[in-house]
């Protein structure tokens, strides 16, 4: 997670009218930082500000032919930073896409089409419930392993108090008798 406050969404798609609608309907429904990018290498370049959500094309090549496609970028994004989710947003509608794109990560395949900005906000929706779902679960592990330590430190304590306690009455009998 970064260590500033923001919550970022990178849209990465070639097409700059898609990405700047996309970023229209985002930003009036949601409170992210939304950065664009035109190719995944660019979005990968900027990874170090751990975006919460990647909505990730399948094509990103028109502007630079020898760029890499979605799912390549997909697999570079979990493997450095498996906690970013990424939803494809393509207009590939093929199954071995699909198929790919969920078996190295992606979060859901949502096909562009006349509901692909609704379905995207559903996963978005699904995707920031899972955020703060995780981050509670997350403050609940630290309360624990906390309290642990402190209790452990208590028990601690109450078995060397009980040493010393009775080490001193133990030399106290001693010295009566003498």
């Amino acid at each position: 997670m970064a260590t500033n406050n923001n919550r970022y969404i990178f849209l990465v798609d070639d097409e700059p009218i898609q990405n700047e609608m996309l970023k229209d309907y985002i930003a009036e429904r949601f409170l992210y930082d939304i950065k664009i990018f035109d190719n995944g290498e660019e979005a990968i370049a900027q990874m170090h500000l751990h975006p919460e959500i990647v909505v990730l094309d399948y094509h990103l090549n028109s502007h630079k032919p020898d760029a890499q496609n979605g799912v390549d970028i997909l697999k570079k994004i979990k493997e450095g930073y498996p906690e970013t989710q990424v939803i494809m947003l393509s207009g590939q509608d093929t199954l071995q896409v699909a198929v790919d794109s969920m078996k190295y990560g992606a979060y859901d395949y949502i096909v562009k089409g006349e509901t692909a900005f609704s379905r995207t906000e559903n996963a978005l929706n699904n995707v920031s419930e899972l955020h703060r779902m995780r981050t509670i679960n997350n403050g609940y592990k630290k309360t624990i392993v906390f309290l642990s330590v402190v209790i452990g430190l208590i028990v601690l304590l109450a078995l060397y108090l009980n040493f010393f306690t009775n080490a001193f009455s133990h030399t106290s009998n001693v010295a009566s008798i003498i």
